[in-house]
């Protein structure tokens, strides 16, 4: 029987501690396993933040798979295979590995999935920065504090924002950001400002306040 490491990551501490989003990867990697004909001898599980590009556990199961000269098994390619760090410390360990949501996956396709998720980025960042300059040229006011926005003083304002913020929220729902929480953590990653602005951060009551006012625009 050949021999497999497996390599499972979430994004966050409180996923980690649940088994949130864990418990399925674990699963659909041992069915894999099983069906493929490989023996699972080491699990890594990775807990970090859209932010971190540092991947103990996943240099960790790569040196394991070359001890052991095993496959290393993720369940999903297509999240992993955005990350820049995932993708250099992979391709640079020359360890062979199998994707269960993509099992026919070789170095060529995840370069262009690194290449295109890449050129993704850059274009969101720029769209971002010149829709809230366009937003900031319409008259919308950053750095203003919880009790102004809600206010019917800046109600306006606070539309125009949510205007500014609504191709981008589209973009991120497209690329499967559609939780509250995932679309929270992503505008933070890519650092995009909030209607406080002054380096504030977002929060998930604020994203739903925003998801609210893009319904209400809708009605």
């Amino acid at each position: 029987m050949k021999t497999a490491v497996a390599y499972f990551r979430v994004s966050t501490d409180r996923q980690g501690k649940s088994g949130l989003g864990l418990e399925a990867q674990h699963q659909a990697v041992h069915l894999f396993a099983q069906r493929e004909g490989y023996q699972v001898t080491a699990e890594f599980v990775e807990i970090e933040s859209g932010k971190k590009n540092q991947r103990p556990e996943l240099m960790a199961a790569l040196l394991q798979c070359k001890k052991q000269k095993a496959t290393l098994i993720i369940a999903k390619l297509d999240r992993l295979g955005r990350n820049v760090a995932f993708i250099a410390n992979l391709m640079e360990s020359r360890v062979e590995f199998r994707a269960v949501d993509n099992p026919h996956a070789n170095p060529l396709m995840v370069h262009m999935l690194a290449a295109f998720a890449q050129h993704e980025r850059e274009q969101i960042s720029t769209r971002t920065k010149e829709a809230l300059q366009a937003a900031k040229r319409r008259g919308v006011q950053l750095g203003k504090h919880g009790r102004e926005i809600e206010s019917k003083k800046n109600a306006a304002a606070a539309d125009q924002f949510a205007d500014a913020m609504r191709p981008i929220v589209d973009e991120l729902t497209a690329e499967g950001f559609i939780t509250v929480r995932g679309i929270c953590n992503e505008l933070n990653r890519r650092a995009v400002d909030t209607f406080r602005s002054g380096g504030k951060k977002w929060h998930r009551t604020s994203v739903h306040r925003l998801l609210k006012r893009f319904r209400n625009a809708e009605q």
